[in-house]
């Protein structure tokens, strides 16, 4: 049976830290689900890693929820949220709703997760209202780029606590931060009832989450290194190349022989 966003809320009471991470596809979600993964996260960051684009931005609702319908079948134990992507919430709460009840029709997923803070809480309480969990996400907001001017830490404290107990008030059943302080990060998971999910926002949040490429180090040969705040646990660039070069080389000998 699959967690559930409230499951995963009680999770902060109990001290257990949540494990978190994005996939795409179903052999990945099969895997992940298998080794004992919590959430499993269908971001639009697929824009990024799936589809080799500078940004989360041209993802679309089409897009998302093919994904979604996909690692949603591959899931037997975790929780799937999916994110709702650019613009749908940026148009208001009755684009929001629609755009994630497409997702809850089409796919098996069990929450959305929305960008913004303050700005966003009446469209998160909008959603909750129409029975659809939502995951918040304060700090670095990558559908923003364009009016945050990059990709950077995130320090301003007042603000940020500001937006996730907005976010918290509102309803939500845990908030993502991404690349905000370790200070600012630990403060926010102290005064929040609900857990906290950090990527790149220092170890004391109350799980954490990172994107499938970077943390096994699937990535594109002009990757030469991962993120700063990406803890690599496999190579497996390396491990493919090699096996490929591997494959080319008995083919092209005649030595392509079944064992």
């Amino acid at each position: 049976m699959r967690l559930t966003p409230l499951k995963i809320s009680e999770y902060k009471r109990e001290g257990r830290k949540i494990a978190m991470l994005t996939v795409y596809d179903y052999a990945g979600a099969r895997i992940l689900d298998e080794a004992g993964i919590d959430v499993l996260l269908v971001g639009d960051s697929l824009g990024n890693v799936f589809q080799g684009k500078s940004t989360t931005l041209p993802v679309t609702l089409d897009e998302i929820i093919y994904h979604a319908e996909i690692v949603s079948r591959a899931v037997c134990n975790a929780l799937v949220v999916v994110d709702l992507p650019f613009p749908y919430c940026q148009l208001g709460s009755s684009d929001a709703i629609r755009a994630a009840a497409r997702i809850f029709k089409e796919t098996e997923a069990d929450a959305v997760k929305v960008e913004g803070g303050k700005n966003r809480a009446s469209i998160i309480a909008a959603l909750i209202d129409a029975g659809i969990p939502v995951m918040g996400h304060c700090g670095l907001l990558p559908q923003s780029v364009h009016q945050s001017g990059g990709f950077f830490i995130q320090r301003q404290r007042d603000n940020l606590l500001a937006d996730v107990k907005a976010i918290e008030d509102a309803g939500a059943f845990a908030i993502l931060l991404e690349c905000v302080t370790s200070e600012i990060a630990k403060e926010a998971t102290e005064i929040l009832k609900v857990p906290t999910i950090g990527i790149g926002a220092g170890k004391d949040c109350d799980g954490q989450v990172l994107v499938f490429h970077d943390v096994f180090g699937y990535v594109p040969p002009e990757n030469k290194r991962p993120p700063k705040h990406v803890r690599q646990y496999a190579d497996l660039k390396t491990i493919i190349t090699e096996a490929a070069k591997n494959y080319i080389n008995d083919v092209h000998n005649a030595n392509f022989i079944i064992k």
